[in-house]
């Protein structure tokens, strides 16, 4: 860590108030810094209060720099409105999600049917049904645009209650909107359909459900197969293939840990069924003159093939930023004519507009207009980057207390990017990408150390060894 100076100054109350406003981006001057010779920055005050011992070093700023709520929705949930459902409580239905996940959204099922097809259910919390647009809830949602993931806490876009009511296989039978698609053995859609349902779900983690479909069980076994095909079709309509490093950073005021996150097949499985669900409300919505926050994004800027670590950092960089607009267009990174992103209403607030929007047409209300679900795109978009900045820099904060507590240890990185003298280097098992200053060609592994961790300016350096 950054080494403390000889002599450390003591703060008054209101100089240490001051300096914390600073750390925390509430305040852009200070006179107690500026006194100290230091620059007026909230990185420069955060190192401040991290040498007198008034932060610890578990602190992350940097939600509250971006104006991000941390305080939990405490707002009343309203019960279940009684009303006319299909019940589906028959088939069984699985939501699998990472261990320890505690808001499942979304469930899937599948259904033989007669000529061949299999109808695939994709089950997803009716969040709608408790939180209707204009309401406070919806309201509050809004300007919250999404659940904020730290690794040392979570802070919901919505009340922990809603999430305990409504959320998939929390009790015995569970409320959904379910999205059908009735798939030929090649992946293709006969037909889509919504409904109000009723389910009975079993919660799995990935790994329970890969060694379901490891043992031959037909529900996994025929989601694998529906999800394949599918693939095969959007990678031929264009859908880019992205595989890089991803990690789970968790942390307390004890310490970090950053572990990989394991792939099993069933995670590409699931990410399947619900690229078909959003793909499915999409079309639904379009049939029926519904404006949605429906996703779009260009096509990429050139063609990178290969399946190296290089070439998937470089197709990551082709893609532009997906944009969400009231009218369908095409997904190109997906290879869909139309998209919209329809199974984290608990957790995404825009999935949550095309759930009240959907909801609208089943039961003969007045949807949004479209100069309506544009607002909503505009505030929901603008606070939900704020959050996921939040995000990253906080897994980035978190990440480098973990490398600083093992000073020795030697670290695998491969060189994915160059730029004249410059490389890029990404360290798979920290999914963390520094610069470095070597004549190692693209692809090559290296072994590094890491060293000169600054916590407030959130950098690290490599050593190649």
């Amino acid at each position: 860590m950054t080494e403390a100076p000889s002599t450390t100054p003591e703060l008054t109350s209101a100089q240490r108030t001051e300096v914390e406003l600073v750390a925390r981006g509430k305040q852009a001057k200070s006179r107690t810094l500026r006194e100290l010779g230091q620059p007026e920055t909230p990185e420069a005050a955060h190192a401040l209060l991290l040498r007198l011992g008034l932060w610890d070093e578990a602190r992350t700023p940097y939600a509250d720099r971006l104006g991000v709520a941390l305080t939990p929705v405490t707002q009343p949930v309203p019960d279940f409105p009684a009303e006319e459902r299909l019940d589906l409580t028959h088939l069984p239905a699985f939501a699998i999600d990472d261990e320890g996940n505690r808001d499942p959204d979304d469930a899937v099922s599948s259904e033989p049917l007669p000529g061949g097809l299999t109808r695939l259910w994709v089950h997803v919390a009716d969040v709608a049904a408790l939180v209707p647009a204009k309401s406070p809830l919806d309201e509050e949602a809004r300007a919250r645009g999404a659940t904020l993931y730290l690794p040392d806490q979570t802070v919901g876009m919505l009340p922990d209650a809603l999430v305990e009511r409504a959320g998939l296989g929390l009790t015995e039978t569970s409320p959904a909107l379910s999205i059908a698609l009735d798939l030929d053995a090649d992946g293709n859609a006969e037909t889509v359909d919504v409904h109000l349902t009723r389910v009975r779900v079993t919660r799995l983690t990935y790994t329970q459900a890969q060694q379901r479909l490891e043992a031959g069980e037909a529900p996994f076994v025929q989601l694998a197969h529906l999800a394949r095909a599918s693939r095969a079709l959007r990678e031929g309509e264009g859908a880019l293939s992205i595989d890089l490093p991803e990690v789970r950073v968790r942390a307390d005021k004890h310490g970090a840990v950053v572990a990989p996150l394991p792939k099993p097949e069933m995670r590409a499985v699931v990410q399947e069924c619900m690229t078909l669900a959003g793909w499915a409300a999409a079309i639904y919505a379009d049939d029926h003159g519904l404006p949605l926050p429906f996703a779009t994004q260009d096509a990429p800027t050139r063609d990178v093939q290969g399946d190296t670590l290089p070439a998937h950092w470089a197709r990551r960089k082709t893609l532009a930023r997906t944009r969400f607009q009231p009218a369908p267009g095409p997904h190109h990174g997906m290879g869909l004519d139309l998209y919209a992103q329809a199974t984290s209403p608990l957790r995404r607030y825009l999935d949550l507009v095309v759930h009240q929007q959907l909801r609208a047409h089943l039961t003969g209300r007045v949807p949004l207009s479209s100069q309506e679900v544009a607002a909503r795109v505009a505030q929901a978009q603008m606070n939900a980057d704020a959050t996921r900045q939040a995000e990253r820099l906080s897994r980035k904060h978190h990440t480098l207390r973990f490398v600083a507590a093992q000073p020795d240890r030697v670290w695998d990185a491969v060189v994915v990017e160059r730029r004249g003298p410059q490389a890029t280097l990404l360290l798979p098992d920290l999914a963390l990408d520094l610069p470095l200053s070597t004549p190692a060609s693209l692809g090559t592994a290296l072994r590094v150390r890491l060293t000169d961790v600054n916590l407030p300016a959130l950098t690290v350096r490599a050593r190649p060894l």
